[in-house]
């Protein structure tokens, strides 16, 4: 079985354009980010996807520096580029990575496929429980959901968000939340905003050694340090369609 990450990058950002090239000590975001996929012991291979738009010739770039292949696709139509992409590679199952989440858990992800797997499922999720700080998101699915999302999704912002047709119709889909026995919802762990930058980086200053850290030293440090929190407290997630 082939198990593909697909991580999806761009430069184009509306609220913080660029962001995947920032540096979060010796690394860019995307480093870290294929870094930690990479690290996720259940995947077969893993590449990213970005546009044909030509100042994402740097994602491009970045993504050989880190010695994983890319695919350039559809820049609005993001179900699209999946689908372009794992059918290009084989993938059987394809895990869901976004480039904004440098602090992605390999270990957490982990979890979520190897759930995915012993329950036969076409789709799991641990941001789909509620329970898990965003930013620790990965989805996973099977290329068969994914096909039928591509021919039969009509929505922009099914087209944009490339899985709600999956998880919106459980009646077509076998689909299961993977939850954590603590909600650690409070939390955001992703980067949209400057002051998403600003924990985030306030966040590698502090357990960045050159190695990967995991969230359990990321909950100690917050609980240690509790107005970290509040620096994106206010931050509002873009809803669907928004």
């Amino acid at each position: 079985m082939n198990i593909t990450a697909i991580i999806q990058a761009r430069m184009g950002s509306t609220r913080l354009p660029g962001k995947v090239m920032n540096k979060l000590g010796d690394q860019t975001v995307l480093g870290h980010v294929i870094n930690r996929v990479l690290a996720i012991p259940t995947l077969n291979q893993v590449i990213v996807a970005t546009t044909t738009e030509t100042e994402d010739d740097h994602i491009c770039q970045e993504a050989s520096h880190y010695g994983v292949n890319y695919f350039r696709g559809s820049r609005a139509n993001v179900l699209s580029r999946y689908y372009e992409a794992a059918k290009e590679v084989k993938a059987d199952v394809v895990v869901r990575i976004t480039s904004d989440c440098p602090l992605l858990d390999p270990l957490i992800s982990d979890k979520v496929i190897t759930h995915f797997l012993d329950n036969d499922l076409d789709y799991s999720s641990s941001g789909l429980s509620g329970t898990f700080a965003r930013g620790l998101d990965t989805e996973v699915f099977t290329f068969d959901a994914l096909s039928r999302s591509y021919f039969h999704a009509t929505k922009e912002y099914e087209y944009e968000h490339v899985t709600p047709y999956i998880y919106q119709h459980p009646d077509l889909f076998h689909i299961h939340a993977y939850s954590s026995s603590t909600d650690f919802s409070r939390y955001r762990l992703t980067l949209d905003t400057p002051e998403d930058w600003e924990l985030i980086s306030r966040i590698y200053g502090e357990l960045y050694t050159g190695n990967i850290f995991h969230w359990n030293e990321i909950l100690s440090l917050l609980e240690r340090q509790p107005e970290l929190a509040l620096i994106n407290a206010e931050v509002k997630q873009k809803k669907l369609g928004e």
